[in-house]
Order: C-alpha cells, then structure tokens, then sequence
C-alpha cells in the first residue's frame, strides 16, 4: 500500500514535540475530569469535541489485530461506523500508520490515488484523514482516526496534531488502566487452578441467569457436582496429585457440556454447572452421559493415572416462588443425598423432596401429628380369615398429601429421624389395639406387627416410653392377655446392625414384657440365618421377590419349601410376603405357608388423616 505523500501534507511524522494550542489543552484537560459515568462516555464526549473543534466528521479509536481495525470508540453522527466494527486493516488509511508507526495527515485524499481508491474512502466519500498510534507500554496497540467529507473549513496546523497525538496518548493510558482492571477482575472471578469462574463469580452469574429466566419466562437446571473420595486422593498422593486432577477435571468437564451452558468452582472439588434452556429430564440426561463418559475416562497425573466418579444433585428453577437461595438450598440437599446414598449417582428434585427439605417436612409433621399410619391385612391361607395386620408409616403433607413410607423412610434413616417415627407408629398401633379389645372389634389372638429400626431400639428412652405406654393400655382394653401381648414388632436384616450382642439386649426389654418378634425380609441376605439361630422368632416373613419368582425359579420354590420345614420343626408361624394373586397364594398353601400380605388381599388402609390446611 502506498504511503500518504508529504508534499500534500503541511505536517507528516511525529509531532509530538509541537506545542499545543492552550485552548485545546484546556478542553481535554475540562472533558477528562468532567464527570462521566463511565470511561465509554468520557472517551466519546472528548472525540466530539475533538471533531467540532477541527471541523471534521468521524473520530474512530480502533485495536489493531488478526489484520483488522475494530472499533472500541466511535463518534459519528452519521452512524456510518458503530462500537466492535469489524474493518480490514489494509482496507483503511489506518494501515500506513501501523507500517510507519507514526502520525499520518492526508488533507486531500483525493489526491492521493492509492489512499483513495480504498473502499472506505471512496464509499463513503471521505476527503480528510488523520491518524496517530495509541501505544501501551511502547506496544502499538491501536490507531486514533479522524477523518472528514469535505476540505472547507479544514485547516489542521502542526498544533492540531500535537494535540491529537495527546489524545492517542491519553486513549492509550485509559485502555492500559481498563486492560489492568480487566485482568485483575478476572483473576478475582477466577479459580487460578482450573481457570474456571470461582463461587463469587458464579453467584453473580446465578443472578443473571434468574433475571433471565424470569425475563424471558424460560427456566433453566442447576447442578452441583461432587467428585468422589477426593479426600482420599490427597491424602493418598498428595494435594499436588490432586490438584492435578481437579484441572484436568475441569477440561474434561468443558469438553461435555454445549456451548450456552457453564461451569464454576464452587469450593473444594465441588463444580456449579448450569444448564440453559434445560428440563430436569434432559438435565439427567447430559450428567448421565457424562458419567458414563467418566468411566472410561481416567485422568493422567504424575502418580499415574486416577479414576473418578461423580455425585451430582440437580435442581429446575421453578419461575413462580424459587429465589437463588431456595434454589441453592435444593441443589445442596439434592447432592447431600447422592452422596448419602452411596456416592456416584445423580439425584433431582423430581426424585421427591431433597434430603433437607425432607427433614423439615419429617419434623414439622411429627410436631403436628401428621406420621400416620396405614394397616396392610395378612389371611391365614388355610381359611383365608384376616388374623392380623402389619402397620405401614405415612407422612401428611400440610396440603393433605400422603406419602408412601418408600418416599422419605431413607431420608429419615439417614438424617436419624427413623427412632421418632417408629415411636410415633408404635403408639397409635398400640392404642388402635387396645381399642379394638375394649370393644370387642377384635380378640386378643389378632396379631399387630410393627416394624422397629435399630436406631429406635438403640435409644433407650424411647423404649422404656413404649413400655410405659403399652401398660397403659394393656389396663385400659380391659382383658387379660396374659404373658403373650398382640404386638409383634419386625425387624429386619436389612437394616445396619453391626451387633448382635447389642441387638439382643436391646429387644430384652420388649420380649421380658410379653412382645413378640418377626423377622422381616427373610432371604434378602446371608445374616438372616444368623438372627434365626440367635433369637427367639415367632414369626419369618418370607422375602417378596422369592415368592414373585417361585412359579419361575425352582431353586427359589425349593428354598421356600426348606423355609417352611425348618420353621414348622423350630414353632415358628411362616408370612409370604407380596402375595398379588390367588394362583400364588394357593401354591403357598400347598408348600405348607401359613400366613400371607399382599395386594391380592388387601392394600394398606389409612385409618384417619388431619384436615389439610
């Protein structure tokens, strides 16, 4: 490209040592320390008044790079150039100041063939260019335009461009102190091991996905991620080894997730990921994907190489009632029970309430008499009468809900809530007895089991107040029951108890009293013949998926005939458990099963409820 000519130009090269006109000095000096309310208008207001005092039209501050002059800072009343243009630099006057590094002045560019033929120049009828370097550091950063449409009343002296040149220079200071601030709010909204945004960034950004959301009424998915057993990664290999990992992580954790979508550091080895535009089943869908991608996946580090797995909760932002820290508060007590329940598995809010929301649920329903319970009938086979039933736990929600046992029992064996529960079903089992005694409703061979956990007999007080209870109202049925009370209670192997001696003693206090045993469950585990040989069963409930598959499986009609011969032999009643239809029921009737539940006889009937409120 052909360099402006010098013998059009009162003044080419640098002019910096030129003085400047006073008056001029006196209105950048007025426009810098005017209050503006931000850097963009302070620039913009000093290259209008720039071009008004130098009569020309367009005042341009562009960043040079990849070959283009893109604009930061623009005045043009003509609105012929806006704020990020894009222009090829060696489609522009701009170039010849790059390859000269120094302040170019065509008064003319009519007569400068070369500078003319530009498409800048020639579509836009330009007549008039200045331009100067903005250096940062001795850097050339960018170039400071001015052009015009016409030559009248243009009449740029060696002081126009000195002044112009302490503009450049002012620019360049501006864009060093916006660069400096650039970097150092990048490194406070950064995790400086992953590079991805930290917790304080990514709350910031958490408000601007709500605002959002609730603007455009599109919802999105949060989740949080937790690598598992990290801790012992450090403290296998070290936190360096560690570290390694949790970088290496991040990359991977980019390289899986769409483009719209973004991930934080939120502390530790925990990642905030955000989903857009996202339901909770495609949200499943993406961290299922990449689980499944994890296991195939280990991470290379100076100890070798390392395998991961993920817990991960999830959480919709519900548009309607949730703030941030409802949702965070969901997405915390979401992964609280992935990693309760065992680690490496992803739980959501459509999986029923949140650990921590359901332990507010538990104790405000306790508190309110809202822990009910339903009675599930079991027949004696051989006559089909109805000799007892087994009491099942509901919860009441505020809104008249009932909730299934199978929906909050793990939440409330894993928050320890389990003992309360069965103190609260063990009480209303018994007064329902007790009533049904007085009245005649029933006769003191009816048998009622409940089911006890090992936290509620290891608690010694809620024992000694079932006791207190159970002579209450063994005064108050007004029959004699003599030795042997209509109360089982259930327990079962699947539950973790990690004594016996313990277990033993605890249920001391309840058989000394005249209560009887059942075990629960029967064949869902090698201890089961452990608790047969060590305490004193009345009852053995047969496992459900035993019976479900004994029409298919020999080898599980078989056992169930063994079950049956050892309990007849040891004077201990047998209970098939999830019975559905009667071709079953009378096969168990044939091996010699004495009692059965199940829907084929009956579901669990719910006595009574609250008024909802």
């Amino acid at each position: 490209m052909a360099t402006p000519s010098n013998s059009n130009s009162p003044a080419t090269g640098e002019a910096g040592n030129n003085r400047v006109n006073p008056e001029r000095l006196y209105t950048l000096w007025e426009l810098a320390t005017r209050q503006h309310p931000d850097d963009e208008s302070r620039i913009r207001a000093i290259l209008a008044e720039s071009c008004q005092a130098m009569g020309l039209d367009i005042a341009l501050v562009g960043e040079i790079g990849n070959g283009e002059y893109r604009i930061r800072h623009a005045y043009d009343a003509a609105r012929r150039f806006d704020v990020d243009m894009a222009l090829p630099l060696a489609d522009t006057p701009c170039q010849s100041v790059v390859e000269r590094e120094e302040t170019v002045f065509q008064p003319d560019l009519a007569e400068n063939s070369a500078l003319g033929a530009l498409p800048v120049i020639s579509q836009l009828g330009l007549q008039v260019y200045v331009g100067t370097p903005i250096r940062i550091d001795g850097r050339l950063w960018g170039v400071l335009t001015f052009a015009g449409a016409a030559t009248q009343h243009v009449s740029l002296q060696q002081e126009d461009l000195a002044f112009i040149e302490l503009i450049a220079s002012w620019i360049g200071m501006l864009q060093k102190q916006a660069m400096q601030n650039a970097s150092l709010q990048k490194l406070a909204l950064t995790d400086e091991l992953t590079g991805l945004p930290n917790r304080r960034a990514a709350e910031a950004r958490l408000q601007e996905e709500i605002a959002r959301a609730r603007r455009h009424n599109q919802t999105f998915v949060l989740g949080l991620v937790d690598l598992d057993h990290f801790k012992l990664i450090n403290d296998r290999y070290g936190h360096r080894v560690g570290d390694e990992a949790l970088a290496s992580f991040a990359g991977f954790f980019l390289e899986h997730l769409r483009a719209e979508d973004w991930v934080a550091r939120w502390g530790g080895e925990e990642f905030l990921v955000c989903l857009h535009t996202a339901d909770i089943g495609e949200a499943e869908s993406v961290f299922q994907r990449l689980r499944e991608a994890l296991r195939h996946r280990p991470f290379e580090t100076s100890a070798g190489a390392i395998h991961l797995t993920l817990s991960v909760g999830l959480a919709q932002f519900d548009l309607d009632k949730d703030t941030q820290d409802m949702l965070l508060a969901s997405l915390d007590s979401n992964l609280y029970e992935a990693k309760s329940r065992g680690r490496d598995r992803i739980i959501s809010s459509t999986h029923g309430l949140g650990m921590l929301q359901m332990a507010t649920l538990l104790k405000a329903a306790a508190a309110e008499g809202r822990i009910l319970a339903a009675y599930q009938p079991i027949v004696d086979l051989s006559t089909r009468q109805v000799v007892a039933d087994e009491a099942l736990a509901r919860l009441q929600t505020p809104g008249g809900e009932i909730l299934p046992a199978a929906s909050f029992i793990d939440a409330a064996e894993g928050l320890n809530l389990m003992a309360e529960i069965d103190s609260i079903v063990a009480a209303l089992t018994m007064g329902r007895c007790a009533q049904n005694l007085a009245s005649g409703a029933l006769s003191q061979q009816f048998a009622h089991f409940i089911n006890l956990s090992p936290q509620f007999l290891a608690r010694r007080d809620l024992v000694q107040k079932l006791l207190a209870r159970a002579h209450e109202y063994c005064g108050s049925c007004g029959v004699d029951m003599g030795p042997v009370k209509p109360i089982v209670f259930e327990i079962t192997e699947r539950q973790a108890i990690m004594n016996l001696n313990t277990l033993e003693e605890d249920l001391k206090y309840l058989l000394d009293f005249g209560f009887r045993l059942a075990l629960d469950d029967f064949g869902s585990g090698y201890s089961s013949f452990l608790y047969l040989s060590r305490l004193p069963i009345s009852f053995l409930k047969i496992e459900g998926w035993m019976i479900q598959n004994m029409q298919y499986n020999a080898k599980a009609l078989d056992l169930i005939k063994s079950l049956v011969d050892f309990a007849r032999n040891q004077g201990i009643t047998t209970i098939a458990e999830g019975v559905e239809d009667e071709g079953t029921a009378r096969r168990l009737q044939a091996v010699g099963v004495d009692w059965a539940q199940g829907y084929h006889f009956g579901r669990p009937e719910l006595l009574e409820a609250k008024p909802a409120r």
